[in-house]
Order: C-alpha cells, then sequence, then structure tokens
C-alpha cells in the first residue's frame, strides 16, 4: 500500500522524501517496482472482470453469494469469497 502511493506520487514529490516520510527504504521501493505481479494478483484482476460482468449483466442486483454461484454455474473460475489464508 505505501509502495503503490509512492508511485502514484513520485511525479508531485522526491521520492526519498516520500519513503522517509512512509517510513520505507529506498531500496524497497525500488525491488517493489521491479518485482512482477504475484500470481495471487493475476487471479483476482481476472476474477474482477467476471465478477464485474455477471453484475452489470443482472442489473446491479447480485450480492456476492450469487456472483459466486454464478462463477462457479460458468465454470469461469473456481472463486472464494475469501481466500483461504483469510478466511
Amino acid at each position: 500500500m505505501r509502495f503503490r502511493f509512492i508511485q502514484t506520487e513520485k511525479a508531485s514529490y522526491p521520492v526519498a522524501a516520500l519513503c522517509r516520510n512512509l517510513q520505507v527504504s529506498r531500496a524497497g521501493f525500488y525491488a517493489w517496482k521491479g518485482r512482477p505481479l504475484s500470481r495471487r494478483t493475476v487471479l483476482n484482476g481476472a476474477a474482477l472482470i467476471h465478477i464485474r460482468a455477471i453484475y452489470r449483466q443482472h442489473n446491479k442486483r447480485y450480492g456476492s453469494p450469487r456472483v459466486c454461484k454464478a462463477l462457479r454455474a460458468g465454470e469461469i473460475l473456481n472463486v472464494a469469497i475469501k481466500p483461504p489464508a483469510m478466511a
């Protein structure tokens, strides 16, 4: 979260000042910036596209239980409301 904030604000403020104020190292920021997206982030992004499509398709009336059921029925993704580690 901090690194993402630094990424968005670096056009307005120096990276060193942002890192100092947020108490993170510049090396940590640049290491984060160079890393590829995690598998979980990629899967969540793909799920979000399908979730939004189902939600719009049903006139924004479906809640999370119905959206999950629709995802599973369409065999698009094996989606849990929360990842197992967070449950």
